[in-house]
Formats: C-alpha cells, sequence, structure tokens
C-alpha cells in the first residue's frame, strides 16, 4: 500500500540532492502520429519492480543503440504538471540483468519523438492507448503549453495514465477509460 507522498506506507520520503522536479503534461490521443512526423522511434520495456517505486527501463533505438536506467519516481500530492522528483541512474547490461532478475510488473510501448510531444503507443492488454506528453523546466513552461489539435484530452491529473498504474490494468478496465473521453480503439 502507498501512502500520500508515493512511497511505502511507514516510510518517509526525503527529496536529495541527485532528484530533480519532474514536469510533465500528459494527454490522450485517438490514433499513433503519422510516420512522417516522427524524428526518432525507440521500443520500451518497463519493469516495475514490485513492492517499490523503482522502474527498470530498457530503450531500444531502431539502428541497435540502446539505453538502460534504473529509475525512482516520488509524486507528489499536487495537481498541475509537477508529477514529483525523479532519479536515474544509468546501468551497464550486468547491472540491468541483475536487476531484470527482481519481481516485477512488465510494460512495453513504442515511443514515438513528435516534436513537441513524445507519444506513447502501448501493446498487448494495453493495444489501442496513444499517450503522449511534454516535459517542461519551469512551471511557467508548462502552464502556458498549448497543446497540439490531436490531442483529444489531457489527462496530466488522472493517476488511472501514469506507468505505475498502467502496468496493472486490465484490459477491459482500458477500454472504459478510454470510451469515457470518446476514444474506441479499433478492434476491441
Amino acid at each position: 500500500m502507498t501512502d500520500k507522498a508515493g512511497g511505502l506506507e511507514g516510510q518517509t520520503v526525503h527529496p536529495g540532492k541527485y532528484a530533480r522536479v519532474e514536469r510533465e503534461r500528459r494527454f490522450l490521443l485517438a490514433n499513433p502520429p503519422e510516420p512522417s512526423s516522427v524524428t526518432v522511434a525507440r521500443v520500451i520495456t518497463d519493469r516495475y519492480l514490485l513492492g517499490t517505486r523503482l522502474r527498470l527501463r530498457r530503450a531500444e533505438c531502431s539502428d541497435g543503440r540502446y539505453e538502460l536506467k534504473l529509475t525512482q519516481k516520488v509524486p507528489v500530492p499536487r495537481p498541475g504538471a509537477v508529477q514529483g522528483l525523479i532519479t536515474n541512474t544509468y546501468l551497464s547490461p550486468a547491472e540491468y540483468e541483475l536487476l531484470a532478475s527482481l519481481p516485477a510488473a512488465r510494460l512495453s510501448k513504442s515511443r514515438f519523438s513528435v516534436p513537441p510531444l513524445g507519444v506513447d503507443v502501448f501493446d498487448g492488454r494495453l493495444q489501442g492507448l496513444v499517450l503522449a506528453e511534454a516535459e517542461f523546466t519551469t512551471d511557467e513552461e508548462a502552464q502556458s503549453f498549448v497543446p497540439p489539435a490531436e490531442c483529444v484530452v489531457e489527462v496530466t491529473n488522472d493517476a488511472r495514465f501514469t506507468g505505475g498504474r498502467l502496468v496493472r490494468t486490465s484490459r477491459q478496465e482500458l477500454l472504459g477509460w478510454l470510451a469515457e473521453h470518446g476514444i474506441h480503439p479499433a478492434g476491441s
């Protein structure tokens, strides 16, 4: 069970000098981006380590390069673009493989860079979910951002559309959430 600060119940979370504030806004899209608008594509596999706030990520580029990292996200209990504190540690393949042996819930997606957005197209039981995010360095940038027309609805403050929640979401739950916003994926 988690507490209001996003930590495990009974644990206190203290920001450290290595954590940075994460500012992002999230939006649902009805469709994946047009291939001609994509500047970079990656296949991402996230492993949410059970009982923790830790996420193990493997991001593979089409040219064979890949990035391995361990991330801790500590949410803050306030609405808006400030999602909380984020700390990333980049890993060697051996470090990644060791951590990948821990129990985890798995989530996979393709991420397309379509400036100013990063667009995630999910697969598996989350097929049909297209979630875009824009990241910011200041609160002012986040507040003044005007989302592109293809953004159906903003879900920044809807915890259902966070990776930590989506990794536990059933197909039926997802289809219900999307229908609330008028999105009906093909084949569902």
